[in-house]
């Protein structure tokens, strides 16, 4: 991921110097201002905290030869004694880099959707009274998904932090082995993890509220489920650069016994289709008036999409 050898004298701090930084602000008066002096612990959240603002602005593609380790110092806005005396070279800045990427810790990343909550809260609201009956029951549930999926196919596609992230699960294998790439890795099962766990408790709140339930003889849970689902909506934004019908077909159809056609995306079908196979109506769960009431006051309130 990283480039190979630094250039020469890149990899060394720099000669010191009895006069100011070419770059230091001077006020009003003429006077040279001293630089605060930071910490080694701020300079290194300044340093990481600049370049992942650089990488997600131009996203990774398959190394981190655009990001400039000069620009990095510069947009930080620490001295270069400070992070040369951190990082004696500036490969193993680029690793602390890769390694603090892997951890999708960013809001775009770590956060809930709000795209596809929203979709999924008006998709359940305006067809509430489909409940009442089980065979349509799966439809709404295909319905919320159809809005859902493309929402999360469409930020996927346009998150620069994003693409950063599936770049980085595509090339770490390029990364020799040793500890870099095991931190690397570890990173990532870490927040995949995470991902993964947050995305199957959703779905099993809202297949809780719409009166369904996993098939018995499937056998599979919904933290599979949700790999599953994740993978596909991945796999297509991954595809969508050299096959844009991927973002861009749609068709009128009815896969899920909804009272009419609706317009439906690759993303919708895909995600739809894997995540209802597994599902099924609850025979034990009726609706009446009171449990009506009480879905949709869970549904305004957003339970089912909170951590």
């Amino acid at each position: 991921m990283t480039s190979g050898k630094p250039p020469a004298g890149a990899d060394k701090p720099p000669a010191t110097s009895s006069k100011p930084p070419a770059t230091s602000d001077k006020p009003a008066a003429g006077l040279p201002r001293r630089r605060q002096r930071l910490s080694d612990q701020e300079t290194e959240q300044r340093m990481l905290a600049a370049a992942l603002g650089m990488v997600h602005r131009a996203g990774l593609t398959v190394s981190l030869d655009h990001i400039s380790f000069e620009d990095v110092i510069r947009e930080a806005g620490v001295s270069r004694s400070a992070v040369y005396r951190r990082w004696p070279y500036k490969d193993l800045f680029f690793s602390d880099l890769l390694k603090e990427l892997a951890k999708g810790s960013s809001p775009a990343i770590a956060g809930t959707n709000p795209r596809a909550v929203t979709a999924v809260n008006r998709i359940l609201l305006e067809r509430l009274d489909w409940l009442t009956d089980p065979g349509r029951r799966m439809a709404l549930a295909g319905e919320a998904l159809r809005q859902s999926a493309l929402a999360e196919f469409e930020t996927f596609h346009e998150s620069p932090e994003w693409r950063t992230y599936f770049a980085l699960h595509a090339t770490f294998l390029s990364l020799p082995d040793g500890d870099l790439r095991d931190d690397v890795q570890t990173a990532l099962t870490t927040a995949e993890r995470a991902l993964i766990t947050g995305l199957a408790t959703s779905y099993e709140r809202v297949t809780q509220l719409l009166g369904l339930r996993l098939r018995p003889q499937h056998g599979a849970g919904f933290t599979t489920i949700a790999g599953l689902a994740s993978a596909l909506i991945r796999g297509l934004v991954l595809m969508a650069p050299t096959n844009p019908a991927v973002a861009t077909e749609r068709f009128d159809a009815n896969p899920f016994g909804a009272p009419e056609q609706a317009s439906w995306s690759p993303p919708a079908l895909g995600m739809a289709s894997v995540v209802l196979s597994h599902l099924e109506p609850d025979p034990e769960v009726e609706f009446d008036e009171q449990r009506l009431a009480t879905v949709r006051e869970a549904i305004e309130r957003g339970d089912w999409a909170k951590g």
